[in-house]
């Protein structure tokens, strides 16, 4: 990887959305918690939801990534309050698309992805961005699953 390549994917608005991540802090009694790694990289993320009425009313989640694994949960965290299963599962599937069939950028509210466009030619950080995700997209049906 060359240093302008580094530098266009590590740029000053992923840097900052890494910076700034929301929700970072675990909930005390969440409704379902999932821990997803890459073992690509070693990066893991953890998150912790609550569910009121079908939608994410409380969200948590540890983020131990890179900084491309790190902006993917801050853009997770800006919009998954309120957020169904359904909405996370299409998110979930509209990044991956993105990032591994060079998909448009995902629908809104998570069009914040769109930054990660860079992402596409380096498939070894796909997983640690898709992590975030994935986890929650997770936790959500695992919740429902429980209050069903």
């Amino acid at each position: 990887m060359a240093d302008t390549d580094l530098i266009k994917l590590y740029s000053a608005r992923i840097l900052a959305l890494a910076a700034d991540i929301p929700f970072l802090d675990r909930l005390e009694t969440p409704d379902a918690t999932v821990k997803k790694r890459s073992p690509l990289c070693g990066s893991t993320v953890t998150v912790d939801v609550v569910m009121t009425d079908g939608r994410i009313s409380a969200f948590g989640q540890d983020v131990k990534a890179c900084a491309l694994g790190q902006s993917a949960a801050s853009v997770l965290g800006a919009a998954v309050i309120g957020r169904t299963p359904a909405e996370l599962d299409r998110a979930r599937d509209e990044l991956k698309a993105m990032l591994k069939q060079d998909g448009p950028v995902p629908s809104a509210p998570f069009d914040g992805y769109e930054v990660l466009l860079p992402a596409r030619d380096y498939k070894n950080r796909h997983a640690s961005i898709l992590l975030a995700v994935e986890a929650t997209a997770e936790a959500a049906h695992q919740a429902m699953a429980i209050s069903a």
